[in-house]
C-alpha cells in the first residue's frame, strides 16, 4: 500500500472502530496508557477451549493512532492462540498501518498490543515483562 492508503485505513479504523466496548465475561482484561500522548486503552478477550482468542474488544480514548491500532488489533488477533499472541511484534501492525507510523509514533501504535499481551500474561500467571520493542 502507498502512504495515502495507509492513512485511509487508519482513519477508517478510527472513525468506524471495530469491536469497540467492554466484553462481558472476558477472561482477559487489562488497561494501559501512554502518558506522553494521553492515550488510554483497555483490551478484553474471551478464549475458547484451546486458548484461542474467540472474541476480542477494546475501549479507550486518545489519539487517532492508538484507537485505530487497537481497533485493528481486535481483528488481527481473532482466532490466534495465546502463544501466537505472545510472539506478535509491532511489525505485524505495520503491515496494516504502515511502517512510517510505527517509526514516528510507536508507543501510540503498539499500546493495544502491549495491553493485550499483558492481559494474556496475567491470565497465564506469567510475571514476564513486556518485550522492550513492544512498548516503544
Amino acid at each position: 500500500m502507498d502512504r495515502e492508503a495507509y492513512i485511509e485505513t487508519l482513519l477508517d479504523y478510527y472513525e468506524n472502530p471495530r469491536n469497540n466496548g467492554p466484553l462481558e465475561n472476558a477472561q482477559l482484561h487489562a488497561s494501559g496508557s501512554n502518558p506522553g500522548c494521553g492515550d488510554v486503552v483497555s483490551m478484553y478477550a474471551r478464549l475458547d477451549a484451546g486458548n484461542r482468542l474467540s472474541e476480542v474488544s477494546f475501549e479507550g480514548q486518545g489519539c487517532t493512532i492508538s484507537q485505530a491500532a487497537a481497533s485493528l488489533l481486535t481483528e488481527l488477533v481473532q482466532g490466534k492462540t495465546l502463544a501466537e499472541l505472545e510472539v506478535m511484534s509491532p511489525g505485524d501492525l505495520s503491515e496494516e498501518l504502515g511502517p512510517e507510523l510505527l517509526n514516528v509514533r510507536p508507543r501510540c501504535a503498539t499500546l493495544g498490543l502491549s495491553v493485550l499481551k499483558n492481559a494474556a500474561r496475567d491470565y497465564l500467571g506469567s510475571p514476564s515483562a513486556l518485550p522492550s520493542d513492544c512498548a516503544r
